[in-house]
């Protein structure tokens, strides 16, 4: 048991994961910290320094913080939004490479189909 929860616990896959993790965790806090401190105060300076935070409605003793959930709706937004960019700024370097690689293999591709037709036309005179 011990030796295959010592495979398990170091493969490949799980030393990934939590490299995913630990770098996931450092640019959350990065996000937040952009979205909290720039992004936020400009769209709070747009909307005329609109703060939802303090919005609520009391219900007899209950207090429900209603402007906290749209505050926090809105940062989700901005968060994903921002996401959503870092990652499609980053696929666009991707896809340069890939189209790179393709265009090698292509080329590889066609001198080698020029090989394999020389040696079927060789092969056909004997």
């Amino acid at each position: 048991m011990w030796r295959e929860f010592k495979e398990f616990a170091f493969q490949g896959n799980i030393i990934d994961l939590a490299v995913a993790v630990v770098i996931g965790t450092a640019f959350n806090a990065i996000v937040s910290s952009f979205v909290e401190h720039i992004i936020t105060p400009l769209i709070g300076m747009l909307a005329g320094g609109i703060d939802f935070t303090g919005l609520t409605i009391s219900l007899g003793d209950a207090e429900i913080k209603y402007g906290i959930f749209i505050q926090s709706f809105v940062d989700f937004l901005i968060i994903a939004f921002s996401i959503f960019l870092a990652i499609r700024f980053l696929n666009k370097f991707k896809r340069k490479e890939v189209e790179e690689v393709e265009e090698k293999v292509d080329a590889q591709q066609e001198l080698l189909t020029e090989i394999r037709d020389l040696l079927k036309e060789q092969n056909q005179k004997i």
